[in-house]
């Protein structure tokens, strides 16, 4: 299948850092489509080999396991095309569907790895340039939006110029091998599915942890927070695959159709709850990885005396007959005591436990970075002389050991994907809406609120709120376990 795939802001971090190695990766595994061209259009002035050499002089700085040799990327080189574009000229479209039904592709996947105000002006010129045909694919890049009315507006300019089947917006997370494992966990095993569900489990966590700070990127983050930038996407795309019900088929539709039904039945916030329910916190000085870190509010580009928070924990429920009653807990930081992603579900404690020790409960931990696997924690007989006393022991998956090849990356498995025009595992326009509506009130409060985000010293685990707000329940977070 013959592509053509397009990279606006094709100078920007996101598509040297990220994109390029992964079709890079795709390139060197032989997954991506023979007779493919890969163009990247921005402002200024630079012929294909300036472009070609612009990339190759970047590759050095992301993961050594994925830089090519200089052969590999002369081969790889061959298919990336540069082409000089002002977004805002209508001439410029033109030119690019010129050169796009020159050659005449089976498809032509068109990526927004620009700002999102962009987004709106893109897709608008695109559709008035015939840039929208049927095997024309737009991937849109979060943030889709900074609240409920910003995304409305996006989808409403995306939907002028394109029909749903061919907007791709993208959440990087669902490219994760662990969660394409959730599904197979879930749906392709018969072991689990009897236990999903309040009578076996106890609370659900979702954790997103970082170590790093907002670095060079304090003018964007103050903007954004962590409530935007990771809960409202990533976190609850996690929470939706864990909490949906079985799908009728591998349908993307199928699949999307349950995820929308669990956001819309997730315990809605009130100023009352988002005060009891909801945590905010932001950085202060402190250590991590044996490093002394300044705190937020002395990082570069960050406003004096911002309120953005740079860390959220709160409580939720998913209000169905499968879940009511089971704590979701959700997390994300920067600056914590470590950069790890998972998902905890916490079994409930056996109605009457017969030996001593076998209060603890049973719990599965998904890890999605930057190990990747599950651990399935158990309690089993010690066997001591003193008597049969149960120790906890675990069954530890790798996925990177058990499956020899080498695994594929987030953006690789996402490209791949939209250039074949699967949308699995791309959000449809309902659902991220809706994921903003539940949002906003907690965003509406935190504006009425003149205290700001609690403080928390680097290198923790966040405020003690967090733990406190967990503890009203009779739960500790996994760390603490």
């Amino acid at each position: 299948m013959s592509f053509d795939l397009v990279f606006f802001g094709g100078t920007g971090d996101l598509t040297w850092r990220k994109l390029m190695p992964a079709l890079f990766q795709a390139f060197r595994h032989g997954k991506l489509p023979p007779g493919g061209r890969i163009l990247a259009v921005a402002r200024d002035e630079r012929s294909d080999a300036e472009y070609r050499q612009f990339i190759r002089e970047r590759f050095p700085e992301v993961d050594s396991a994925k830089r090519p040799s200089d052969e590999e990327f002369a081969r790889f080189a061959e298919l990336l095309h540069y082409r000089r574009m002002d977004l805002s000229q209508p001439e410029h479209y033109a030119g690019l569907k010129q050169w796009i039904d020159a050659r005449g592709a089976d498809t032509a996947v068109l990526y927004l790895a620009t700002s999102p105000y962009l987004f709106p002006v893109v897709c608008a010129q695109l559709g008035a340039a015939g840039l929208n045909g049927p095997k024309v694919r737009v991937v849109l890049e979060k943030p889709l939006g900074h609240d409920l009315a910003s995304a409305q507006e996006i989808n409403r300019v995306v939907r002028a110029a394109f029909a749903e089947q061919q907007a791709f917006r993208i959440d990087h997370y669902l490219g994760k091998p662990a969660v394409q494992n959730l599904m197979a966990l879930r749906f392709g095993n018969a072991l689990f599915e009897p236990l999903w569900r309040r009578e076996s489990i106890a609370n659900i966590q979702i954790t997103l942890a970082e170590g790093l700070g907002v670095g060079t990127r304090g003018d964007y983050y103050d903007t954004t927070g962590a409530l935007r930038d990771m809960i409202q996407n990533h976190a609850l795309q996690l929470l939706t695959m864990i909490a949906m019900e079985p799908p009728s088929t591998n349908d993307a539709d199928a699949i999307r159709d349950e995820k929308l039904k669990v956001l819309r039945s997730l315990k809605p916030f009130t100023p009352e709850s988002v005060a009891r329910d909801v945590v905010r916190g932001q950085y202060k000085a402190g250590t991590v990885g044996g490093e002394a870190v300044c705190g937020y509010l002395d990082e570069v580009k960050v406003p004096a005396g911002s309120h953005c928070e740079t860390f959220v924990a709160l409580r939720t429920e998913v209000q169905n007959w499968r879940w009511a009653g089971v704590p979701f807990y959700l997390r994300t930081g920067k600056r914590l005591a470590g950069r790890h992603a998972q998902i905890v579900v916490n079994f409930r404690e056996v109605p009457h436990p017969i030996f001593p020790g076998s209060a603890r409960a049973n719990k599965l931990v998904i890890k999605l970075q930057p190990e990747d696997g599950l651990e399935l924690h158990l309690l089993a007989a010690k066997g001591s002389a003193q008597g049969e006393l149960l120790a906890p022991v675990s069954l530890d998956l790798d996925f990177d050991k058990a499956f020899a090849s080498e695994r594929v990356g987030a953006y690789e498995r996402l490209l791949m994907d939209a250039i074949a025009g699967r949308l699995n595992l791309f959000v449809r326009s309902d659902e991220q809406e809706q994921a903003w509506r539940w949002v906003e009130p907690i965003l509406k409060a935190w504006e009425a609120d003149p205290n700001g985000p609690r403080p928390y010293a680097a290198g923790t685990w966040g405020p003690p709120a967090s733990s406190a707000m967990v503890a009203r329940d009779g739960c500790t977070w996994d760390e603490e376990q």
